[in-house]
């Protein structure tokens, strides 16, 4: 069997085999990218643990007015290049209004962009900075944290690690309990169950 972490590899793998049991972690809307039919019943040579839903993303920017109520103006940090960015992304843009958020979208696909994109926004007072999850906001994460402190732009942050290494406040799921969690299926299909009945979940938010 095979423990997969994140979208990419768990996509990969998919492709190569549907037979080999797979249990993934760190991945967002495995529903929705066709890896199983449903978390309850995964029904296929695929099961894990959902990152999160991305119901949570509309928890960014409300928390971001509770830190700074004056703030009108959110940049939102994001990969297109990956599902999840998109679909975070949805979300917020579903809030803003009611809470009288202007929305700027900033793709994330390399260090360059980002500086200045970000640079360019914080010259308007009244704005925050809401960093989506994505593999390229990992990579980044102290270049954007830097730069949120830099600029005094309220942030939020999709995982508690961001908020570690210096960044404002982060609202998320545990990154480390899914890997427990997937250990106990392991040993499982290893003594005989298969991944179409057992059933997938998400992760808790810290």
């Amino acid at each position: 069997m095979i423990l997969a972490t994140a979208s990419t590899a768990t996509s990969a793998l998919q492709q190569m085999t549907r037979t080999v049991p797979i249990v993934f972690v760190i991945v967002i809307d495995p529903v929705g990218a066709g890896y199983v039919e449903s978390l309850a019943r995964p029904g296929g040579n695929v099961t894990g643990f959902s990152l999160f839903e991305y119901g949570l993303s509309s928890k960014w920017p409300e928390l971001l007015k509770e830190i700074a109520p004056g703030m009108r103006r959110v940049a939102v940090l994001r990969d297109t290049a990956v599902g999840s960015g998109v679909g975070q992304y949805a979300i917020i843009q579903a809030v803003a209004p009611s809470l009288g958020l202007e929305l700027h979208p900033i793709g994330v696909s390399d260090a360059g962009e980002i500086e200045r994109a970000v640079v360019a926004f914080a010259r308007v007072p009244n704005s925050g900075l809401i960093v989506v999850g994505s593999p390229s906001q990992v990579v980044h994460r102290n270049l954007i944290i830097t730069l949120a402190a830099r600029h005094q732009l309220p942030a939020v942050y999709p995982l508690s690690y961001f908020a570690r290494s210096g960044g404002l406040i982060s609202y998320g799921p545990d990154s480390i309990d899914p890997y427990r969690r997937a250990a106990g299926y392991v040993d499982r299909i290893l003594k005989g169950e298969k991944p179409a009945d057992l059933p997938g979940a998400s992760a808790d938010q810290v």
